[in-house]
């Protein structure tokens, strides 16, 4: 189970609609099961192709490192849309995802957010598991 605080559902409802129709991203901060922050950041994909990608860059990934350790926290996932279709991870987040991650992923229907899934990698990567999200 992964439990957010509402207040940070809706910030993560308000970036990822900002962002439709491309996909917008960013880090869950917080301690094993319970998100306490997030790190909304701008999709670093190439233009063409972020309406069903998002990319952080090495620096984005450097810059929520250092707000988790000055808020004495970790990095314990990240959160993304799928603009228009299903929030189910694709083939292509699997492969880019870690097995201690959560992956917190909205879907979002012409430009406003309409649900939010939580999706764990198994430790020997051949799947997801989807994980409750439990609103505070």
């Amino acid at each position: 189970m992964l439990a957010v605080p509402g207040e940070l559902i809706g910030q993560i409802s308000r970036h990822v609609e900002e962002a439709y129709p491309e996909e917008g991203a960013g880090f869950l901060i917080g301690v094993e099961g319970e998100v306490r922050q997030i790190l909304s950041l701008p999709n670093a994909r190439e233009y063409e192709a972020r309406h069903n990608r998002f990319l952080f860059t090495p620096e984005d990934y450097l810059k929520a490192e250092l707000e988790a350790d000055r808020l004495g926290l970790s990095l314990i996932g990240v959160f993304h849309s799928h603009p228009d279709c299903p929030n189910i991870p694709s083939e292509y987040d699997r492969e880019w995802a870690q097995p201690f991650f959560s992956y917190v992923i909205t879907r979002v229907d012409a430009g406003k957010a309409v649900n939010h899934r939580s999706w764990r990698l198994v430790e020997d990567r051949s799947k997801y598991e989807e994980e409750e999200i439990k609103i505070l």
